[in-house]
């Protein structure tokens, strides 16, 4: 189930998001694709966060920059998500897949802020009607 964690209330740095991204970006596996990916987020008590992409000869198996950005939230203390961002190899803000939305989703609090190349918008905005911990809190009451 979700963890119960204070909300960040500072100011989000989005550059600062956005370059740790970058960084992570650099550190993708990508022999294959050649389309590295790097995410970096805020988490409830002020850490950032970062991942990317490792891809696999079993292509079913390439694990997505937010898939490690998840790992470390948890290997580097827990929390949730507050603030995301995730770049291509250009340094393009991009938008997570319909599957990474849903890891998101369930590692962040209610409302997190992602960056998106339409602005930022809220976890529930990019993945409405979502299905997540909260949903089965609420069933487990």
């Amino acid at each position: 189930m979700s963890e119960e964690a204070t909300p960040f209330s500072g100011e989000i740095d989005w550059g600062a998001l956005r370059t740790e991204a970058e960084e992570a970006m650099r550190r993708a596996y990508v022999p294959y694709s050649r389309f590295p990916v790097g995410a970096a987020a805020l988490a409830t008590d002020g850490r950032l966060v970062a991942g990317c992409n490792v891809e696999n000869a079993s292509y079913g198996l390439t694990l997505c920059a937010e898939c490690s950005l998840v790992s470390m939230l948890h290997m580097t203390g827990g929390g949730q998500l507050v603030a995301f961002t995730c770049v291509n190899g250009d340094g393009e803000v991009i938008m997570p897949c319909g599957r990474c939305r849903q890891l998101l989703y369930e590692h962040s609090v209610s409302g997190m802020m992602l960056e998106t190349g339409y602005g930022i918008r809220t976890i529930d905005e990019v993945l409405p009607d979502a299905f997540g911990p909260r949903d089965l809190e609420e069933f487990h009451a």
